[in-house]
């Protein structure tokens, strides 16, 4: 992969978009960004024939192009500083049933908050 950037002499939308959408639909490209006049290409083109294309809309001029550069990984803090993690905690609440010696009004099977014992 590889990053092109380009220089662009665009002085409306309208051909910025056009640009964009001409870079867009050339094979291998990943990504395009325009900032400040500056057209960025990333993917797996040629560049000539990205300034091919573009100099049939505006003017173009190369900046540069390279490889793509990978983001920095970051090092941990101190890598000896052991994890603590919190107990999970399990609470079990098991409904009280009812005595069998008093007169139940026949709820076995339904919720035992909701029987009334008489």
């Amino acid at each position: 992969m590889q990053v092109v950037v380009l220089k662009l002499d665009v002085h409306c939308e309208r051909t910025k978009k056009k640009a964009m959408s001409t870079v867009c639909c050339l094979s291998g490209v990943n990504s395009v960004d325009v900032k400040d006049g500056k057209l960025t290409v990333t993917g797996e083109v040629d560049a000539y024939m990205i300034v091919k294309k573009l100099k049939k809309i505006c003017h173009t001029e190369f900046i540069s192009v390279g490889p793509v550069k990978e983001p920095e990984k970051k090092k941990p803090d101190d890598p000896k500083k052991p994890e603590t993690k919190t107990p999970d905690v399990i609470y079990n609440c098991v409904p009280p049933y009812p005595p069998y010696y008093h007169h139940f009004n026949g709820c076995y099977n339904e919720d035992p908050y909701a029987c009334v014992i008489s």
